[in-house]
């Protein structure tokens, strides 16, 4: 274990807490740096700011559930409000297995068309230069209410920094602007991603979306109490891996975090994928809104022509929700050159850019294939939205997730895929084709 700690004053510490090479730490040693956090603060009443069921790997439920019976030892009143986004709400069941014993009453949903307000502008000259030019418009910056509620001593915002397709790395200012953003901020930040292009900024720092929030965090919250806590982590059959825990207000944590993830959370390849199978939990994944990033996270890896074959039992819907459900079905997956030419001609893509920005995303330009097997949507909604569909009992068969190993697995007919049995929780890269990054 490595511990390091920078005191500015006598309430503020910034904690990074790393395991040893090839180790992951334990509950003990993670408790110990969270009461570290929040011993010499002077708190009545504290938010914390976690991720929904699909961050379920983040730890950030054993976290949260050790800050929330710290604080309320201290005699804290704490309340909990899920960094879920775009997502739709957590069940009980989901809050029970993920936050443990904290109260189901505790919790409060983000509603991110209803429950922001307003808090700022970033420029479009700004956004012009940062974003070599491919986006000059202003974007408006919302927050969830109870953020700006003076009452709150404390903020505690959780969560995982690991590869993502809009941002580069996930979690800091995204978990308070995306997270519990509102649809203003959202919607424009995932378009500039998109239009910049996701391969170019997954697994980076300082991606135009990024100095967007940075801007937001600098300008509008300086003075919100804001304490990140970003956690990097694996999975190993289930098990929960955190290599390394950062918490503080500057952003030299997020840097160190990002630094972990880029060495636990990308994986450079020796060569590409003719054939890539990615499992989608159907705990975790119940639309290709979020399954997509089987798609997201392989395609640096996988050959031109090559197939990505999604195994997704639990997928139901396309959209997270009813409205960006219909987008999806209107349009498709159609590619980044269409999707921008049908923005400039429908207003229904222009009042919701983080739809279309997922329709830019999701689509492989035609460079490879990508197949979906899913239970309950059927053969024509998948083929009509741009995807290829099997059968899911017989794929699941051929690919029997059981049997294979993470990596590279031979078939019985000597065919040679690799398998990925959790893509949200890391970045494919052929490292004979991207060399940078």
């Amino acid at each position: 274990m490595d511990l390091e700690g920078s005191e500015r004053n006598d309430k503020i510490m910034n904690l990074l807490l790393e395991a040893k090479e090839g180790e992951a730490l334990t509950d003990e040693e993670i408790i110990e740096s969270l009461r570290q956090s929040i011993e010499k603060r002077n708190l009545n009443k504290v938010l914390i700011i976690p991720p929904d069921f699909t961050r379920f790997h983040s730890n950030a439920g054993f976290i949260t559930n050790r800050y929330y019976h710290m604080l309320k030892d201290q005699g804290c009143t704490v309340d909990v409000l899920i960094a879920q986004g775009t997502h739709g709400p957590m069940s009980k069941e989901q809050f029970q297995e993920m936050y443990g014993d904290i109260p189901f009453e505790v919790m409060s949903e983000h509603r991110w068309r209803e429950d922001t307000i307003e808090i700022g502008t970033v420029p479009g000259e700004y956004l012009e230069e940062i974003s070599e030019g491919t986006w000059d418009e202003e974007v408006i910056v919302e927050v969830n209410k109870r953020v700006m509620d003076p009452s709150y001593d404390l903020i505690l915002s959780v969560g995982q920094v690991v590869p993502h397709e809009v941002i580069g790395m996930a979690n800091h200012s995204k978990n308070i602007f995306v997270g519990v953003g509102g649809s203003k901020i959202i919607n424009d930040s995932h378009m500039i991603g998109a239009v910049f292009g996701l391969e170019r900024i997954m697994g980076k720092d300082h991606s135009p979306v990024r100095k967007i929030l940075d801007y937001g965090l600098e300008h509008f919250l300086s003075n919100v109490p804001i304490v990140f806590v970003l956690t990097v982590t694996k999975a190993s059959q289930n098990k929960i891996l955190t290599h390394g825990i950062y918490i503080g207000d500057e952003r030299a944590v997020l840097e160190n975090a990002i630094a972990a993830a880029q060495k636990h959370n990308i994986d450079f390849v020796e060569k590409g994928f003719k054939k890539c199978v990615v499992y989608l939990d159907p705990k975790e994944f119940h639309s290709t809104w979020l399954g997509n990033k089987a798609i997201y996270r392989t395609r640096m890896a996988i050959e031109d022509d090559g197939e990505l074959v999604v195994l997704a039992p639990g997928v139901k819907s396309f959209g997270e929700d009813s409205d960006n459900d219909k987008i999806i079905r209107k349009y498709g997956y159609c590619g980044r050159k269409k999707i921008l030419e049908l923005f400039k001609e429908n207003q229904d893509l222009r009042d919701n850019m983080g739809a279309a920005a997922h329709l830019i995303h999701g689509s492989s330009d035609e460079r490879f294939h990508i197949t979906y097997a899913v239970k309950n949507i059927s053969k024509e909604e998948i083929e009509r939205v741009g995807f290829q569909s099997a059968d899911y009992d017989e794929t699941a068969k051929r690919y029997n997730v059981n049997e294979m190993k993470y990596g590279w697995n031979i078939m019985p007919d000597g065919e040679e895929i690799f398998y990925i049995p959790n893509p949200a929780l890391g970045l494919w890269i052929d490292k004979n084709r991207f060399h940078e990054m």
